[in-house]
């Protein structure tokens, strides 16, 4: 029996046998409301849907936190675009399943619009 909970111990704990049940969430604090943001995978161009349409308005306020659905654990760059529309590009965001991750104003490129 020892051996049986020890292997259910092992089991539980390995992430991929085990979904944490904690969703993916974007903390805004570029310091500005968003409208758009969009993941693609770190170089490819290749943007995804925007993240923005998982907010019940539409917009994830400064220090708002966004679900992010249908992204892989990876590195991405995320595009973002505010409320009067400009935009901006953070190159290579670390996004792990079930966790935060961040872009501060200080990650923002220095020609960023609203840096």
């Amino acid at each position: 029996m020892r051996h049986v909970s020890a292997i259910i111990l092992i089991l539980a704990s390995t992430p991929a046998l085990a979904a944490s049940g904690a969703e993916t969430r974007f903390w805004n604090l570029t310091g500005v409301t968003l409208k758009d943001v969009r993941l693609a995978p770190a170089g490819s161009g290749k943007w995804g849907p925007n993240q923005c349409a998982n907010d019940k308005d539409g917009e994830v306020d400064f220090d708002e936190r966004l679900p992010i659905t249908k992204v892989a654990p990876g590195r991405y760059d995320v595009r973002m675009r505010d409320t009067r529309g400009r935009a901006c590009v953070v190159n290579a965001v670390e996004v792990k399943e079930g966790e935060v991750f961040v872009v501060h104003q200080r990650d923002l490129a220095k020609s960023c619009p609203w840096r």
